[in-house]
């Protein structure tokens, strides 16, 4: 016996809206036909949903909540609506207006920055109210991102005097050989993510302007040993491939009116064998601190290409397998 179907239609007054819903060949609306089997047609100014309870009731409160969306931030991408069916699954749909309502900057080609899963949000949120906060998660969570960008609020805000960005020195599973150059030449190949993440938020022109006043400082790790750092805001990136010394002593660094980030990704550390890492080893010992918070990110909180949550989600059952032998 066939089960009803039913209707429900959705007016939007805004053909861009709608528009911007659909995606390029209408590949937005494709993604949520497939996830809840149910027709999406438009007409004019109307939004028609075909299919069985409870579905379009569902895919109505995810239309309403996506259109949000497309009025707070003027485009909608597939990982957005992705993350949207799982909170709405969850039955967190009234979530969804937090990752809405919070602008932590804005870029200099005029794009807003905001939180984009729950666990960025809690992530900001610990910035926020912690002097030391630890990020670990997997590639394209917006660790180092969201960090900078806090780092640029806090100076525009005058909270701080100065940012500071650093990281290991360490190479990624391959030999470098000779580095022709200065010594500034030398270590700017692995400082380069920094400085792509700072020219986006600030712009070439400001983030030179910055740098030739000393408001801003990129060096690598070892370049901190020695020094208390003052009313800055300091982000140790890559933190995975601190050795247990090089964490103890970036940590000491820590001075009056500032706040270090540190960020890594356990799963892609590239010290050589046999040396332990900084970062996984400080949770047991820092961890009930007070003033001091740890943020797991996890594949959920992906916001690169979506191949990237499911490259992550490979690896992790390779590794996994890898351990029950």
């Amino acid at each position: 016996m066939e089960r009803e179907m039913f209707e429900k239609r959705i007016e939007v007054k805004d053909n861009d809206f709608i528009m911007e819903l659909y995606g390029n060949l209408d590949e937005n609306i494709k993604i949520i036909e497939k996830e809840f089997d149910v027709d999406i047609v438009s007409r004019q100014s109307e939004i028609r949903i075909i299919g069985q309870e409870p579905n379009i009731s569902i895919v109505e409160k995810l239309i309403a909540k996506l259109i949000e969306m497309i009025k707070s931030e003027g485009r909608l991408t597939k990982q957005r609506i992705r993350y949207a069916i799982q909170l709405i699954n969850e039955g967190n749909e009234d979530r969804i207006k937090e990752l809405l309502d919070e602008i932590l900057c804005i870029t200099a080609s005029g794009k807003s920055i905001k939180p984009k899963t729950l666990g960025q949000k809690r992530y900001i949120n610990a910035i926020k109210e912690n002097d030391v906060v630890f990020c670990i998660g997997p590639a394209g969570t917006g660790k180092t991102y969201l960090a900078m960008a806090m780092a640029v609020t806090a100076f525009k805000n005058k909270e701080v005097n100065r940012i500071i960005l650093t990281r290991p020195a360490v190479e990624a599973g391959e030999k470098l050989g000779f580095l022709p150059g200065d010594l500034q030449d030398k270590v700017d190949p692995y400082l380069r993510p920094l400085y792509d993440a700072l020219f986006d938020i600030l712009g070439a022109e400001t983030y030179m302007k910055y740098m030739e006043k000393g408001l801003i400082e990129v060096a690598p790790l070892a370049y901190m040993r020695g020094r208390t750092l003052d009313s800055s805001f300091i982000i140790l990136d890559e933190a995975q491939n601190t050795t247990p010394e090089q964490m103890k002593m970036f940590l000491t660094r820590l001075g009056f009116g500032s706040k270090a980030i540190i960020t890594g990704d356990i799963t892609q550390i590239d010290l050589p064998n046999g040396k332990p890492s900084g970062l996984k080893q400080v949770s047991n010992i820092l961890e009930g601190i007070k003033g001091i918070e740890f943020i797991y990110l996890g594949k959920q909180d992906v916001v690169r290409h979506q191949l990237v949550q499911r490259i992550i989600e490979a690896y992790d059952r390779f590794e996994n397998k890898k351990k029950q032998k």
